[in-house]
């Protein structure tokens, strides 16, 4: 768990946080920020496990001043994503210069729509002047006011930047107290406009990734700029969930918030669920992926049935075909893969992830440019080689669907994995790769297209 709402340290650590609308967790015993702010956020490797924590974490407490009565059992039901939905990004974007943060932030922007997301531009102005508020306005009295004991004790127990972000708070007035919250309620309002128009507001977590010795410079303003796009949730009483979204070149890990109107936690878990295993990423610093199901989360806190009762993130385990023979395995090459853009065809049907894999060294990969975008074509083909893949599962009936709009020459039939397992798969037939690019040497499509290949 973590205190205070702070969604940042999510991005830069792969994992998930969850930070639930005011009051719906007791803060009672937690050492106070702004105590009329503070929250308790849950972190986790999926938004189904935060999901599962908050639901344990949620409830009315009549001991502590700020808890809402029976708001626990608002928006905590675990529900699954929705065939559409709206989703705000601002007009203008801040990324501090990082344009490795930028590229993965409209990548994300791409997936969601995949998912069913459709985009809708609007005004941060308001959003981005009440970040401001929590640290240059009459908030930091708030601050001041907990700390005010410990500072007339002992000053110097205090790091030196949190006493000289702290110490100001002395100054505000309270007449200067009550202008804010009156300014604060009017840019409230100025987006209420927004919600009526949007489902959920997706930012990103940071606008980028400072190194320590960056930090050590500059410490307010760095502070000031990684709370750019999170400053504003809690005073506008506004629910949240951060989800990792990739990496960058340099390896560093990137996330996406989710934003929502209060006791909408079930909405935007089901969402980020959705978004995060969609990407194909491994979950925090394990390698396990993230399994791709529903975000909604049993009494018994297992993940549900779409991981077979498995907690998700867990491994998948053997990719078994049900004796039934309800369900196909299929293994996709191109852009049916986590992340890319066909990959929401998959989604939609019902498929699920069952893991990243190779295919036997006997195969050659084709760019076959008769198709706008590209595509991959896959051919058993001597002398060979092993090319990554992606294995999913999906219902028979969604599989005749997904075959019945597959354009010529790719075609299905069986791709023989590494360790001799066989399953469905895209193929490509013969006659198309005389002439085209062969792309094998780059291990797969993702390898092509990291390397500039593609559209």
């Amino acid at each position: 768990m973590q205190l205070r709402g702070c969604l940042l340290p999510t991005a830069f650590n792969n994992i998930v946080g969850l930070k639930p609308t005011r009051g719906l967790v007791s803060t009672r015993g937690v050492v106070p920020a702004c105590r009329s702010l503070d929250c308790v956020s849950v972190f986790a490797l999926s938004s189904a496990d935060a999901l599962a924590v908050l639901r344990v974490l949620a409830g009315y407490d009549p001991e502590d001043p700020y808890s809402r009565p029976d708001a626990s059992v608002i928006g905590l039901s675990a529900v699954t994503p929705p065939a559409s939905f709206r989703f705000g990004i601002p007009s203008e974007l801040e990324f501090f210069g990082d344009g490795e943060a930028e590229r993965l932030f409209h990548a994300a922007l791409r997936r969601i729509e995949t998912l069913g997301g459709t985009p809708i531009e609007i005004d941060f102005a308001p959003y981005r002047e009440t970040a401001r508020l929590l640290y240059d306005g009459p908030w930091l009295a708030e601050r001041f006011h907990s700390l005010a004991p410990l500072l007339a004790r002992d000053p110097d127990a205090l790091h030196p930047v949190v006493r000289a972000v702290v110490e100001p708070g002395a100054r505000f007035t309270a007449a200067e107290c009550f202008a804010a919250q009156h300014r604060l309620q009017a840019l409230i309002q100025a987006t209420r406009r927004d919600w009526a128009a949007m489902d959920l507001l997706v930012t990103p977590t940071a606008g980028t990734c400072y190194t320590r010795a960056a930090i050590d410079e500059e410490p307010i303003r760095r502070n000031a700029d990684l709370g750019y796009y999170t400053n504003f949730v809690n005073l506008m009483d506004l629910s949240a969930l951060a989800v990792p979204a990739g990496f960058t070149g340099s390896g560093l890990p990137f996330g996406v918030s989710l934003v929502a109107p209060p006791f909408r936690e079930g909405f935007l878990c089901a969402v980020g669920h959705a978004l995060h295993a969609a990407q194909g990423l491994t979950v925090g610093a394990t390698c396990r992926r993230l399994p791709v199901g529903p975000a909604a989360v049993p009494a018994d806190g297992t993940g549900g049935a779409a991981t077979g009762g498995r907690p998700y993130g867990a491994p998948a385990g053997p990719a078994a075909m049900p004796a039934d023979g309800t369900a196909v395995r299929l293994c996709v090459c191109g852009s049916h893969m986590s992340g890319l853009p066909l990959n929401g065809e998959l989604l939609r049907l019902g498929a699920r992830f069952l893991g990243p894999a190779h295919t036997a060294a006997h195969y050659r990969l084709y760019c076959l440019d008769s198709f706008a975008p590209p595509r991959p074509g896959l051919l058993r083909q001597e002398p060979g080689a092993a090319i990554e893949v992606e294995v999913w599962e999906l219902p028979i009936a969604a599989f005749g669907a997904l075959v019945a709009g597959i354009p010529a020459p790719l075609a299905i039939g069986r791709v023989k994995l590494e360790g001799g397992d066989e399953v469905t798969g895209f193929l490509s037939e013969a006659h198309a790769t005389e002439g085209a690019r062969d792309i094998t040497a780059h291990g797969g499509w993702r390898g092509y297209l990291a390397a500039g290949g593609g559209p």
